[in-house]
């Protein structure tokens, strides 16, 4: 049975009291002693930690053994009860401490089942949950396979830790095509560059990811898609499979500006508003710009994008085609020219509905941290190996932060002076929300009310 958080956070105080209590008691005094003299060393082999392990497992399995036969080891009265013990079997098993022999007890009859280290079990569940946390910040399985090696003398092959990483595999497919909501009021789409082994090849893919925005601010991962390059065709039917997953209906979807896109979404959510993202446009329109030239582009373009209207930001614009530093970057001109139509839409919208919709940057963070987790790895063996990472590093950085969050409200950091990061996406609000809902709500009453 799964612990919930709050029993997880009670058990680790319950631990850490008796422990204290050792402490203060001075028990632990002589062991210390040891400890700093280097007679007694805490992991590998014939360390202190594996004894202890070794020691409390034994005890367990022996504690089910006589639950098992209906008497204890000794009893008197044992050669009346049917079956009985029959020595034991040596065992060695992977633990988060090290390698630890156990002997494991036998009954004559052969019944006997340990649930403590099942039969054909060579790993304690603590050490799966080490790899598969390693793994998720981004080391390689061979990497993994030296660190267990190197710092708790474990030595596990490549085949073992892959299998291991490969178990979650079900899990993600279960989250990859999980029902969604109905109604997103925002989705952002992106990609971001991974390095895929096809065949004899190692070839640059697109890892296609979408974040929605329910009724409540709540962002969520929708899902994660693998592509040999991205393009609309490909959108199209991610598209069409979070529809196929429930999504009927998406108010504003913001994009890059990939040609076909637009389309592609309209064909799936017909009364949707395709927003290009403007860091993306901004980004494509400094690519051109000289160094020295980049402070005052920027501050020009900024007149356009932060127009009060369109007839305002086009005339902004012209201005600064016909200026001296327009006709030097005519480039920079002609990227805002041409993607004008999918530009202005968010410009309808008053300040706090378009600090929502105006960029893609909620999933340029996520990619961000994603970038910081796969960059030490080559290349992936294949494409769900991408998703299966991709996957585990969100989860992992989210955990990470609410870790660090708690830490903080239970040392009673007052908020205004809390440094530990938010939610990346997955649960956060997103912000200014309330605002920002209802400005969409007196933009599409007939759409949003059937859902509040």
């Amino acid at each position: 049975m799964t612990m919930t958080e709050d029993e997880e956070q009670g058990r680790r105080r319950s631990t850490a009291e008796v422990a204290a209590d050792l402490e203060a008691s001075g028990a632990l005094d002589a062991l210390f002693a040891r400890i700093d003299s280097g007679e007694v060393q805490l992991t590998g082999d014939g360390g202190l930690l594996p004894g202890l392990l070794k020691a409390a497992l034994e005890r367990g399995l022996q504690a089910e053994m006589s639950s098992h036969l209906g008497y204890e080891k000794g009893d008197p009265e044992a050669a009346s009860f049917p079956n009985s013990r029959n020595g034991t079997s040596p065992k060695t098993v992977a633990t988060e401490v090290g390698d630890v022999g156990l002997e494991v007890p036998r009954d004559r009859d052969g019944t006997f089942a340990p649930r403590l280290v099942p039969k054909g079990s060579r790993r304690l569940g603590g050490l799966d949950e080490m790899i598969i946390s390693l793994y998720a910040g981004g080391m390689t399985i061979r990497d993994i396979q030296h660190h267990l090696a190197s710092t708790i003398g474990t030595e596990l092959s490549h085949e073992t830790i892959s299998k291991i990483t490969d178990e979650i595999l079900e899990e993600v497919l279960a989250w990859q095509r999980r029902p969604l909501e109905a109604f997103y009021p925002v989705v952002y789409l992106d990609a971001l560059v991974v390095k895929v082994r096809d065949g004899a090849h190692v070839r640059n893919k697109a890892a296609h990811i979408a974040v929605g925005v329910d009724l409540e601010g709540i962002k969520h991962v929708l899902g994660i898609w693998v592509q040999a390059a991205e393009g609309a065709k490909f959108w199209a039917g991610v598209c069409a499979e979070l529809a196929n997953r429930g999504v009927a209906d998406v108010l504003v979807v913001c994009c890059d500006g990939l040609t076909g896109l637009p389309e592609a979404i309209e064909a799936t959510w017909p009364g949707s508003m395709v927003q290009t993202c403007v860091v993306h446009l901004i980004r494509a329109a400094m690519r051109f710009v000289n160094y020295g030239h980049r402070k005052a582009v920027a501050a020009a373009l900024k007149t356009v994008y932060q127009a009060p209207d369109a007839p305002t930001a086009r005339a902004a614009l012209d201005a600064f085609a016909a200026s001296e530093l327009g006709k030097r970057n005519p480039n920079t001109v002609r990227v805002f020219a041409d993607a004008w139509e999918r530009f202005t839409p968010f410009l309808a919208f008053p300040p706090m509905l378009r600090r929502v919709i105006y960029t893609t940057n909620s999933i340029e963070s996520l990619n961000y941290q994603l970038r910081k987790i796969i960059k030490n790895r080559g290349h992936f063996p294949n494409d769900d190996a991408v998703v299966k990472l991709l996957w585990l590093a969100i989860c992992n950085i989210e955990d990470k932060r609410a870790r660090d969050r708690q830490r903080e409200r239970d040392q009673n950091v007052p908020s205004d002076k809390r440094h530990a990061d938010g939610r990346l996406v997955e649960g956060q609000v997103t912000t200014n929300w309330k605002q920002a809902l209802a400005q969409l709500a007196l933009a599409y009453p007939d759409r949003i009310n059937p859902y509040l």
